[in-house]
């Protein structure tokens, strides 16, 4: 184990296999489906979710944040086994709970052994975040540093995500249900990002084709250091991060693929499909 342990929570959906193998601790949020809660990555998979999600007259999935007590006692666990620090990156603070729960955990334990830092984002703009801090801290570096590092680079982290549906924006109450079945008959695909920690509208494009050329626009505006395309079982994923790497002259074994988890999917929908970048930091 790093000297400096890395934590984050199920927002970031890094998969369980990419979490072992950077060394990264996963906490998990909750998704409600009525009456049932489930904490993600554990007790509900991704197929069942997706499953439950398009089920005919399926409840509306809401999710919840992560307990003071996950945090803790991950924390705790990190610690007995040898970690000398840690560095918990969460969903941004204006987006969930989660953050607050994270510093009440800190809290307990003492700041000086756990750092808490908001990632004023979610999904895989967090989550390659995370991945930089595990590889700095597998690099020996200190937990100030990787919090300096981290923060410095939360401006160059960006998520743009195209919505196949404005149901979801409507049921979660965003918009107005005239303005959703407007936009439906309009075939209307609005991409959003995240912005300061908050949700906002980039552009809404009629039709799928013109929407996805807008994204690759979108994305490819900076020089591109890391990315990962993201989607709610939406089809054509691979070619559209065949689109990316070529767009951005990047390796294409380099753009992961990476399903949107039950941390975040409720707010978004299914079919939704975009993309998270890491652009290079500005020098001079």
């Amino acid at each position: 184990m790093a000297r400096v342990a890395v934590v984050t929570d199920s927002a970031s959906d890094i998969t369980a296999d990419a979490a072992a193998a950077a060394g990264v601790a996963v906490v998990p949020l909750i998704v409600n489906f009525g009456a049932e809660s489930f904490r993600t990555g554990t007790e509900i998979s991704i197929d069942e979710f997706y499953g439950r999600l398009t089920a005919p007259d399926a409840p509306f999935p809401t999710t919840a944040a992560a307990s003071p007590g996950e945090f803790q006692v991950t924390f705790e666990r990190l610690l007995d086994a040898g970690a000398e620090a840690i560095v918990c990156i969460n969903v941004g603070g204006k987006l969930s709970a989660t953050l607050k729960s994270a510093q009440i955990a800190a809290e307990v334990i003492g700041s000086e052994r756990v750092r808490t830092v908001d990632s004023q984002t979610a999904s895989m703009s967090q989550g390659l975040l995370v991945l930089l801090a595990a590889e700095l801290a597998g690099q020996g570096a200190s937990a100030d540093e990787i919090v300096a590092t981290v923060e410095r680079r939360i401006p160059d982290s960006r998520l743009y995500v195209v919505l196949e549906t404005l149901e979801y924006l409507k049921r979660g109450g965003r918009i107005s249900g005239t303005r959703a079945a407007l936009g439906t008959m309009l075939s209307v695909k609005p991409i959003i990002t995240i912005e300061h920690g908050v949700v906002e509208s980039v552009d809404r494009v009629r039709t799928r084709s013109k929407a996805r050329e807008r994204l690759l626009e979108l994305l490819t505006e900076k020089p591109i250091e890391r990315a990962a395309v993201l989607h709610a079982m939406s089809p054509d994923v691979e070619q559209f991060a065949d689109e990316l790497a070529a767009r951005a002259g990047l390796d294409r074994s380099a753009v992961s693929i990476n399903t949107i988890g039950p941390s975040v999917a409720p707010h978004t929908g299914p079919g939704a499909y975009g993309a998270v970048i890491l652009t290079h930091p500005v020098t001079g």
